[in-house]
Formats: structure tokens, sequence, C-alpha cells
């Protein structure tokens, strides 16, 4: 794949905190990890859980966790106060719910796509893939990150490509035709995006044994690096939670979220 030399630059508006909280919101499971921390911890999602229940279960799974701030992987369109969709493999009552009020912290959420993607990111113009539950997508390209909604692509016989490359078109399927249904979208997705490489990310990636030409898997642990870096960014909204509105950032931002 092209190898760019630029790094990824990141220019914070204040100081941000030491110790971050990053929570990665799945389909069937979540999974979280703090700073200075080297084994996530997780607890089961799925149609009946609630934004409370995450609360409550991922407080308690780090009662002996330190951290000053939270980042939260959002799988949804999200907006500056948060959620603004309700989740389609989750339970109810994710928009317009007080996360930094429930966690008692500063709470950044950003799409869950888009923070793995922000984790997994090497310089250049970079696509990210989630294969998990259904199919995440996030572009990164000069520093600006949009998330997007590959997913809802036709792809044939009126298929939208998250029913086949997402968990059910894993298990309809069989792995073998799954794969050779990858192979034939990562190339022209490429092309499409003018993209230097692909990351295949999610929780079905480690399900493909060689990534196809210009694409390579992303670690597991990318979307808690990127949890991470969001404190980074100048001019991502933070809950406070405390009705205090957050300082302003410099501008113009070297990163902007769209």
């Amino acid at each position: 794949m092209p190898k760019t030399n630029a790094a990824p630059r990141f220019a914070a508006a204040h100081k941000p905190p030491a110790s971050i909280l990053s929570i990665d919101i799945g389909g069937t499971k979540v999974k979280f990890l703090a700073s200075g921390q080297t084994e996530p911890r997780r607890m089961t999602s799925g149609t009946a859980f609630t934004p409370q229940l995450m609360v409550e279960g991922v407080r308690k799974l780090t009662e002996d966790w330190e951290y000053e701030a939270v980042s939260i992987g959002y799988p949804g369109q999200v907006g500056e106060t948060g959620p603004r969709s309700e989740p389609g493999n989750l339970g109810s009552g994710w928009v317009g719910f007080d996360f930094a009020a429930a966690f008692g912290k500063p709470v950044r959420i950003m799409n869950d796509a888009a923070m793995q993607a922000l984790g997994s990111y090497d310089g250049g113009r970079m696509l990210f893939l989630g294969l998990g539950t259904g199919l995440g997508s996030a572009l990164i390209a000069e520093n600006v990150i949009i998330p997007l909604e590959l997913g809802h692509l036709l792809y044939r016989n009126g298929q939208q490509l998250w029913e086949v490359l997402g968990r059910r078109g894993l298990r309809r399927l069989g792995k073998r035709a799954w794969r050779r249904a990858l192979e034939r979208v990562v190339p022209s997705l490429l092309v499409a995006f003018l993209a230097d490489y692909i990351v295949l990310g999610g929780g079905n990636a480690k399900k493909v044994r060689t990534p196809p030409p210009g694409a390579r898997l992303g670690n597991n642990l990318t979307a808690f690096r990127g949890g991470f870096r969001l404190w980074h960014l100048s001019d991502v909204p933070t809950l406070s939670g405390d009705e205090k509105p957050p300082p302003p950032g410099p501008q113009p931002p070297d990163w902007r979220l769209i």
C-alpha cells in the first residue's frame, strides 16, 4: 500500500486530562480501557441494552481504575450534545441521555467507527471499515475526520453492504463467500475515495485471512487509542455535566470533526 511520511498531529485547546476511560460500544459487547491499564474489560450488550445499563456496568467494573475523563465510541450518529439517533442493535434512550452527569466526569462522544479510525490513522488519506454487527465506516483526509454510512450502499440483488459484510452476511454466506465479497468491495472503495489505504477493523476483522490489496488489518486496541486521542482534538464538544460550557478552542484548529 502507499506509504506516507505524514504523522498524525493533534492540537489541544487546553491541557488534556491525564487519564481517560475509553469505551467502545458494540452490538454484542462493550469494551473499555483506561489510561495506564493494559487489559481491556468488557460486558455484554444486546437489543435490550440501555445507556443506564452501560454506565452502571462500566462504573462497577472500573471501580479500581482512576480516570479524569471519558471517551465513548457510539454505534450511531453523534451531534454536539451526544447521540442524535438511536442505535439499531441496542435498546432505546440514548438520544438525550446525560452521560457526563451519569459518569460524574467530562465526556466526549464520537461515532464508534470514527473513533476506531482515529486510533488507526497513520497519515495520508485513510478509509476505515468496521466489520462488526453492521458495517462501520469513516474517512480521515488531511486531518479531517468524516464519519460515513457506507453500509447503506447497494451491493447486489437489492442488498445493502451492511447486510453482506456485517454479522448477518457472515452467518448467511459463510466465511469463504464473505471473504470473497470483501475482496470485491475493498478495491472499489479504495478507488472511489482516492484512499492511500484501507484499515479493516471491528470484531470480525480477525476472520480475514489475507487483507485485499491496499488494505491492512487494524489492531484490537485501536478503538481505545482513538478514545485517548479524542481529547487531543481541539474542536470536539465536551459534555461537562455541570452546566458549565467548555472553554472555546483556538482558531483555526489543526483538526476538524465533520
